[in-house]
């Protein structure tokens, strides 16, 4: 099994600052990109950020330039800072590991967090 621990959502005010963290733990040979998703309205859900375990980064486009997605690969820990938070940023954020469980299989499967609640309002 696979293990991802959530922490670092809050209430915050607008214009106000949080950082998430994740850390991934169990049966993983290796890790192929970590990062977070939330709820988004008419759909199930959007790519907030993610991290590959070679440092390339992805941003939803609501969410550039305010947060910015690091990673500890010694740790198999990622963090999202989080800044210039917007009510509209209100949500569950879910971390998700893509990894490979078997070095004998190219097989990625996908494993999910908690979700930590984040809340910005005044």
């Amino acid at each position: 099994q696979v293990q991802l621990v959530e922490s670092g959502g809050g209430l915050v005010q607008p214009g106000g600052s949080l950082r998430l963290s994740c850390a991934a733990s169990g049966s993983i040979f290796s890790i192929n990109a970590m990062g977070w998703y939330r709820p988004a309205p008419g759909k199930e859900r959007e790519l907030v950020a993610a991290i590959t375990s070679g440092g390339s980064t992805n941003y939803a486009d609501s969410v550039k330039e305010r947060f910015t997605i690091s990673r500890d690969n010694a740790k198999n820990t990622v963090y999202l800072q989080m800044n210039s938070l917007k009510p509209e940023d209100t949500a569950v954020y879910y971390c998700y590991v893509t990894f490979r469980r078997y070095r004998w299989s190219a097989l990625s499967e996908t494993d999910w967090g908690q979700g930590t609640q984040v809340t910005v309002s005044s």
